[in-house]
């Protein structure tokens, strides 16, 4: 986690039980005036409230703008959405990618249940209690946006009269030889499923084991090193064997076996070797045994940031990729995910062969654990960007419901993101089902599956040349 969600997280907390501490005080004084069994009835009352409306970890407020620059040069032409229509002020400019940007304002109602704007046959969620610019994803809605036939409507929310749409224009990256990098066994599935199962020559380097949080499968008998060093070898294989699904083979795999969360300490001390915090071992050849080439690790199995590096120039070299998707260092505050792109800026600057364009894609935020907010199988607008961010360009291609379907599919098979949630999150659920309107697919109870099963994937383009 990086230092910036850390100190908005503890802001977070503090202010909660600042609330808490507050609204008990209140109870205290409530008992005594009035009656006893005030007290019992408002806690509940106040936890089903909470769990209902208030749990959300949003660390900026609704009213933020969201500040995003684009490339210089990037077509954009302003828009009417009068009507009921996104109207064009011209002929339709060009770019695959589409970003409409809106000013939004929540109604009273859309402070208590999620606020969304429904465009064509899409539907895109915001924060409850919005008011401020937002970015809505047109991709794969062309047609109907030259024609004039877009249609748009706020739900819980209204629609400035006017707004700006911006076409950024990308080839197809799933046509170049890519590469993609996952901290974690999974990452590459959320976050580029869609891209790499209709790739011809892709390949996928999974950096950490991904053994930490183990205790599920303690109740196997197993001590909590057992269980460890069991989940990082499921994970290692579903690293190898879940992109099969995706057609992509084993042998077009990689699976470095380094530690969860101890990339950013190998990164700080290059020459240091740093073991699993949670397995005992320190040897990352136990995971290797089915990688397609030799890697430099393999010489002593020491999970250092020295052979870390060296082992992503080897596979750079090997596969010679034009295109590499990695986390994106601004946007993705998951320690192992900035480290992994810091890892593979080292690699690139020490290999014969360098890649043309980095894609990089964010399965976490800084302020918003919801993003992309809303049901499964929508689209994905652009996420909260309360600081600018680098002005790359976006690539947004669009997924159909069977490839949908398949990622579904892959993530079922991903033993990290099977299980039920806990108790107290299934509750949450319940109430916000119940309260808020909120609904979860049917293919799997991790939050992933809402959050990651959409009708869009959204990369930023950055060029290396440049």
């Amino acid at each position: 986690m990086s230092a910036r969600k850390q100190q908005l997280l503890k802001t977070h907390r503090r202010n909660k039980r600042l609330f808490l501490l507050a609204a008990l005080l209140l109870l205290a004084v409530l008992g005594v005036l009035l009656a006893w069994w005030l007290v019992p009835l408002l806690l509940v009352l106040g936890w089903i409230g909470h769990e209902a409306w208030f749990a959300d970890h949003l660390f900026y407020s609704p009213s933020d703008n969201y500040q995003y620059q684009f490339p210089a040069g990037t077509a954009q032409q302003r828009v009417s959405l009068a009507g009921g229509k996104v109207q064009l002020s011209g002929e339709l400019a060009a770019g695959e990618t589409l970003m409409l940007s809106v000013q939004l304002r929540a109604s009273w109602l859309g402070r208590w249940l999620d606020p969304y704007v429904q465009v064509g046959d899409d539907r895109q969620d915001f924060e409850r209690g919005v008011a401020g610019q937002r970015y809505l994803n047109l991709s794969g809605q062309t047609a109907a946006l030259a024609q004039g036939q877009l249609t748009i409507k706020g739900r819980f929310c209204r629609l400035a009269p006017e707004g700006e749409l911006f076409g950024l224009v990308n080839p197809d990256y799933a046509e170049q030889a890519l590469m993609i990098l996952a901290p974690h066994a999974d990452d590459a599935e959320l976050a580029a499923f869609g891209l790499y199962s209709r790739s011809a020559n892709v390949s996928i380097v999974t950096l950490t084991q991904g053994e930490i949080e183990a205790e599920p499968y303690q109740q196997l008998g197993l001590s909590s090193r057992e269980a460890a060093r069991l989940k990082g070898r499921l994970r290692a294989w579903d690293s190898l064997a879940v992109p099969l699904w995706g057609g992509v083979p084993a042998s077009r795999c990689l699976q470095l076996g380094y530690y969860c969360l101890q990339l950013p300490a190998m990164a700080a001390e290059p020459d240091t070797a740093f073991g699993s915090r949670e397995s005992g071992e320190s040897d990352v050849r136990t995971v290797r045994q089915h990688n397609p080439l030799r890697l430099p690790a393999d010489i002593d199995g020491a999970p250092s940031w020295r052979n870390l590096v060296a082992d992503l120039v080897e596979a750079l070299e090997h596969f010679r990729p034009q295109v590499v998707v990695t986390p994106h260092p601004e946007l993705d505050p998951h320690a192992d995910h900035v480290a992994t792109t810091q890892a593979l800026q080292q690699a690139i600057a020490r290999s014969s062969w360098k890649p043309s364009t980095l894609l990089l894609y964010a399965n976490h935020l800084h302020d918003n654990d919801r993003w992309p907010m809303g049901p499964a199988g929508n689209g994905i607008a652009l996420p909260p960007a309360i600081e600018a961010l680098p002005p790359d360009r976006l690539w947004s291609p669009s997924l159909s419901a069977a490839v949908q379907l398949d990622k579904a599919m892959a993530l079922c098979m991903q033993h990290d993101l099977q299980g039920r949630p806990p108790l107290k999150k299934r509750l949450r659920r319940l109430l916000q089902q119940l309260l808020a309107g909120r609904r979860w697919p049917a293919t799997g109870e991790d939050e992933f599956f809402r959050k990651a099963v959409r009708r869009h994937e959204l990369f930023w383009a950055r060029d290396l040349s440049d």
